[in-house]
């Protein structure tokens, strides 16, 4: 039986705002032990951070932690899917981009939650993620 993305998400995901610091940025993952925040201006998603982001675009770059905003060294123009699509489509997508997670969000383009690569393994896909798994990697943006 095919399952919809809102049946696997993580719902309720805590985000950040554009204006807050680096510092503010990491402190958050830390303390939820986290990789990636959301970046949101009320509800509508600006991009994404990642504690890989902090690292090569921040600290690399002998930026203040303090004083940078994360806007930026965002991720702008980041993957999303819809609550209502098809898992099995959204594990094509990101086997097709090499993409670990997607933000979810609702069809007025709120977010309502995040997918990640993992949350996708069913009996029927969890070979398929582990191979999706394999060919994914994250380059760095320089």
């Amino acid at each position: 039986m095919a399952r919809l993305i809102r049946e696997v998400m993580t719902r309720n995901v805590e985000v950040i705002s554009p204006n807050d610091t680096v510092r503010e940025a990491a402190r958050k993952m830390r303390d939820l032990d986290v990789g990636p925040i959301p970046i949101c201006d009320g509800k509508r998603v600006q991009g994404m951070i990642t504690d890989r982001d902090i690292v090569v675009r921040a600290i690399a770059e002998d930026m203040d932690p303090a004083r940078t905003p994360v806007s930026a060294i965002m991720s702008k123009g980041i993957q999303y899917c819809f609550e209502d699509d098809q898992a099995e489509d959204v594990l094509e997508r990101m086997e097709e981009l090499q993409l670990r997670r997607f933000i979810v969000v609702d069809r007025d383009k709120k977010l309502v939650g995040i997918v990640a690569l993992g949350d996708l393994a069913g009996e029927e896909s969890g070979r398929r993620v582990g191979k999706a798994l394999e060919g994914i990697s994250e380059p760095a943006s320089h």
